[in-house]
C-alpha cells in the first residue's frame, strides 16, 4: 500500500509549530478518533432497541431482527456513494455529510415515537446507518494509511479501541432510559382495555425520544466543531486529479483476490458480531429462566467491556504475534464458544456467549487493514467494498432470527455465528498467500 510517513498527513516538521500550537495540531486527530466512539453508540443501541421493539410491537425474533436489517442496509446502499463523494471532496467533507445524516436520523426518532410506527423507526435507523457509512468509509482508511503498512493492523486496532467505549455507552444509555424493566405477557396485553393499552404503548414508545434527541444534538454539535477546526491537507484533498477513474478503481479491485476474500470475511464477521449482540439479551432470558431485561442487558454491557479489553490486548499481542495468526486463533476460539452456547444453554452458555466478545475484538480492524494493504490510491474504493460488507449484519441477524423461530429455540441460532467465525479463520489462514 502506498502511504505517507506517519507525520506527513498532519504537517511537515517545519510547518508544525511547537508549544501550545502543537496541541492545536492534535485537535483534528482527536475529533476524528472520537467518531469511532460516536458510531459505537448508535450500533449498540440497536441491541437494546430489538428487545424494546419486540415487546412494544409484539414481534417475532425474525421481525425484531429487521432493526439490524434496516440499519445495515444503509451501510450497503451508501458505502460506494460515500467513497465516490470522498474521492471528489475529501475525507472531511465525507465526515461532515455522515454526521449530518446521523444527526437527522436520530432526530427522526421523536416523530417516529409519536406515531408509534415500527416502519418509521426502521426508516430513521436507515438514515442513521447511511451517515455511519460515510463515517466508516472515511475514518477507517485514513487511520490505516497514517503510518507504515506493517503496523496498519495494530494502528487501526488502537483507534477502533475507542469504539467499544461508545458501544458500552449506548447499551447503558438504552438499558437505563429505554428499557422499562416491565415485561407484559400476551395474556396481559389482551386483558388491557383499549385506553390502557394505548397509554402503555405511548409510554414505551416515548422512552426512546430523549436519548435519541440528545444523541442527535451531540452529533450535530460535533459536526460544527469539525467544520470550524482547521484540518491538514490530507483530510481535505480530493483524488480527482490522480489520473485513475473511480470505475477503473472498482474494476481493477475485482481482480484482487485478497481484498475479495477480505470482503467475504468482513461480511461473515459483522453478521456474527451483530447477531451475537442483538440476541444476547433474548438468549440470556431464555437460557437462564427468570432473568429480567435489565440483568440481561448487563450481560451485554459486560460483553462490550470484554470487547474493549480485547482491543487493547490485541494491540499489545500484535507487538509479539503477527496479525493474521492472531486473527486465526481468535476466530477459532469464537466459533468454539458459540457452539458451547448453542449446546449448553444455562449460565454456562451465556458466559460462553459473553466471552466471545473478547475474541471478536480484533476482527474488524484486522480484516480491514489486511485487505487494503498494498492498494495505494485505490484504498478509498476498497474501503467502500469493505464497508458494504457490513450488510452481513442485516442478512445474518435475520438468518439467526429465522433459525430461532424455525427451531423454537434461540440457542440453536448461535450455530450461525459459529459458522461465520470459521470463514474468518479461513481468511486469516489464506490471506498471507494472497498478498500483492
Amino acid at each position: 500500500m502506498s502511504h505517507m510517513e506517519a507525520r506527513a498527513p498532519f504537517a511537515a516538521p517545519e510547518a508544525l509549530p511547537r508549544g501550545r500550537h502543537a496541541v492545536a495540531g492534535l485537535l483534528p486527530i482527536i475529533l476524528i478518533v472520537a467518531l469511532f466512539f460516536l458510531w459505537g453508540v448508535a450500533n449498540n443501541l440497536n441491541d437494546v432497541l430489538i428487545a424494546h421493539f419486540k415487546k412494544l410491537f409484539t414481534l417475532s425474533d425474525l421481525q425484531a431482527g429487521l432493526v439490524q436489517s434496516a440499519f445495515y442496509l444503509g451501510y450497503f446502499c451508501l458505502a460506494i456513494p460515500a467513497a465516490l463523494f470522498m474521492r471528489a471532496r475529501g475525507y472531511r467533507a465525507a465526515v461532515l455529510t455522515g454526521l449530518g445524516l446521523y444527526g437527522l436520523g436520530a432526530l427522526l426518532f421523536w416523530p417516529a415515537a409519536g406515531a408509534q410506527s415500527y416502519p418509521f423507526f426502521l426508516a430513521a435507523l436507515f438514515v442513521i446507518a447511511s451517515g455511519l457509512a460515510f463515517l466508516e468509509t472515511s475514518a477507517n482508511p485514513l487511520i490505516a494509511r497514517l503510518g507504515s503498512e506493517e503496523t496498519a493492523s495494530r494502528r487501526l486496532n488502537l483507534a477502533q479501541a475507542f469504539n467499544p467505549l461508545g458501544s458500552i455507552t449506548g447499551v447503558v444509555l438504552g438499558s437505563q432510559f429505554i428499557l422499562s424493566g416491565v415485561t407484559v405477557s400476551p395474556a396481559q396485553l389482551q386483558a388491557m382495555t383499549p385506553a390502557a393499552l394505548e397509554a402503555w404503548r405511548a409510554s414505551e414508545a416515548s422512552s426512546v425520544q430523549l436519548p435519541y434527541l440528545v444523541i442527535g444534538l451531540v452529533v450535530i454539535g460535533w459536526a460544527i466543531l469539525i467544520r470550524v477546526v482547521r484540518f491538514p491537507p490530507v483530510a481535505t484533498e480530493s483524488d480527482v486529479d490522480e489520473g485513475v477513474g473511480a470505475i477503473d478503481d472498482f474494476r481493477s479491485l475485482l481482480r484482487e483476490r485478497r481484498l475479495l476474500f477480505g470482503v467475504v470475511a468482513q461480511f461473515f464477521y459483522v453478521g456474527a458480531q451483530v447477531g451475537v449482540w442483538s440476541y444476547l439479551i433474548r438468549y440470556a432470558q431464555v437460557a437462564v429462566p427468570g432473568t429480567d431485561e435489565h440483568r440481561a442487558a448487563s450481560y451485554l454491557t459486560l460483553s462490550l467491556a470484554l470487547f474493549m479489553v480485547g482491543r487493547f490486548a490485541g494491540v499489545m499481542l500484535m507487538g509479539r504475534i503477527a496479525a493474521l495468526p492472531l486473527l486465526a486463533s481468535f476466530a477459532g476460539i469464537s466459533a468454539l464458544l458459540c457452539v458451547v452456547a448453542a449446546a449448553m444453554g444455562g449460565f454456562a452458555g451465556t458466559a460462553a456467549l459473553v466471552a466471545t466478545s473478547f475474541f471478536m475484538s480484533i476482527m474488524f480492524p484486522t480484516i480491514f487493514a489486511e485487505s487494503v494493504a498494498g492498494l495505494g490510491a485505490r484504498t478509498k474504493s476498497a474501503a467502500a467494498l469493505l464497508v458494504m460488507a457490513i450488510i452481513g449484519g442485516a442478512v445474518l441477524t435475520a438468518a439467526m432470527g429465522y433459525t430461532s423461530d424455525a427451531s423454537g429455540s434461540i440457542l440453536w441460532a448461535m450455530l450461525v455465528p459459529a459458522l461465520c467465525f470459521l470463514v474468518v479463520m479461513a481468511f486469516a489462514l489464506r490471506a498471507r498467500t494472497l498478498r500483492i
